[in-house]
């Protein structure tokens, strides 16, 4: 698995976290497969290590990566389903939010569905 850097995708660590989360969900990445040391992909991306320990942190927390002293960090066993529902509990959530808002300011479902749309379709160009 490759992880490539944006400029403009936002904090390094989330990109990193992000690229592995969406390569265990492709099934790229799968339980046992081992993940390259932190000084390692500090080193191939030409950034901090404590960028890097940050990621692995947030990969761990989320129950996708389980770090060994000694042997280094795994893609744990655990059913990828899990981050599949967890990414819809927080879509849900968000939209929640979205239409709550939308309603107070009076703006109608369709109007909502084209944003939807129009950001949904920007992000395949990223």
């Amino acid at each position: 698995m490759d992880i490539i850097i944006r400029s403009s995708g936002g904090p390094i660590y989330e990109q990193i976290v992000t690229q592995v989360r969406q390569a265990v969900l492709r099934g790229e990445l799968k339980a046992g497969d081992p993940l390259p040391s932190m000084r390692a992909l500090a080193s191939d991306l030409r950034v901090s290590v404590i960028t890097t320990k940050r990621a692995y942190e947030e990969l761990e927390r989320e129950g996708i990566v389980e770090s060994m002293v000694g042997r280094g960090s795994f893609i744990t066993g655990r059913d990828p389903g899990h981050l599949r529902d967890e990414g819809l509990r927080q879509v849900r959530a968000a939209a929640e939010n979205a239409v709550d808002t939308a309603r107070r300011y009076g703006i109608e479902e369709t109007v909502m569905l084209e944003i939807v749309r129009e950001i949904y379709g920007g992000m395949d160009n990223e």
